[in-house]
Parts: C-alpha cells; structure tokens; sequence
C-alpha cells in the first residue's frame, strides 16, 4: 500500500436531516390536493317559521310502518306498494292534492320500507308529508294509538 495515497471511507449513512421536511410536504399537498366528496342522502327541508296551521289527524292520510315492514294507510292493512299508491291518488284527487300525509314509522321497522314509501310519495308528487316527533304521538295518542 502506498502511504501517498490514503484511501478514505465514505460513510454508509443516508442523510435524515431532512426526512421530516420532505414529510410534511408530502401531507400538506395531499391534503391540498385531494377531493373530498359528500354522499348525498335523502332531501329534506327544515320547517320555516309559519304560522302553524291547525291539521287534524283525521283529515290527513295516515300511513303506519309496522316493524316487520308491513304497511297499514288509515288503520287498514295494505299488501302492496300499488295499492297504497292507488288509495293516496285517490284521496289526492279528492282534494286536489292538497291532503297531508303522516308517516309513522315503528322503531323496529326497516329503513329501506320508509325510504320506499318516501319514494313513493314523491313519486306521487305529494307535498306535505310529516313524520310525527314523540311530543305529536304524545298529544294524538288516541289517533296513533297501534
């Protein structure tokens, strides 16, 4: 070996030093770059501040989802989706389309049967449909009472 040349070892190890750096840039443009998308479900609109009109049960469509799915419209038991559409035309007729209808739904029941019978009314073009809160079955519990 000749001492002129003196052989030096380059170090085995990779500069870190800037590894965080190189980090936070990776997540600041994948955070400026990425699209966000928000699932749209079902529509609805809040109640605006009216006058409340005084409807009475008796006067609305009264459609009831028992916890099997099954389907009663104004205390009568219905089998088909068809059916229930043809009762609510007809009373929609009566009244040229003005008669409200409430839904209540048993806690129990499926999901997808209130969306279908949603579907259903907006299919019908209905326009005032109500879902009753706790404090409206507490105050028509002799009408809702099933």
């Amino acid at each position: 070996m000749n001492p002129y040349f003196k052989r030096s070892r380059i170090p085995s190890v990779i500069p870190t030093a800037s590894m965080a750096d190189i980090a936070f840039m990776l997540i600041i443009f994948f955070m400026l770059t990425t699209v966000f998308t928000a699932t749209r479900g079902i529509e609805y609109g809040l109640p605006k501040n009216e006058p409340i009109t005084d409807i009475q049960p008796r006067e609305s469509i009264y459609i009831y989802i028992r916890s099997g799915g099954g389907l009663t419209i104004d205390g009568a038991p219905v089998r088909s989706l068809e059916e229930l559409a043809g009762y609510i035309q007809g009373k929609m007729e009566e009244t040229a389309g003005k008669k409200p209808v409430i839904i209540r739904t048993d806690p129990s029941a499926p999901y997808g049967r209130t969306v279908e019978i949603l579907d259903l009314l907006k299919l019908l073009k209905v326009k005032n449909i109500s879902i009753p809160t706790q404090t409206d079955l507490e105050l028509w519990k002799d009408y809702f009472g099933e």
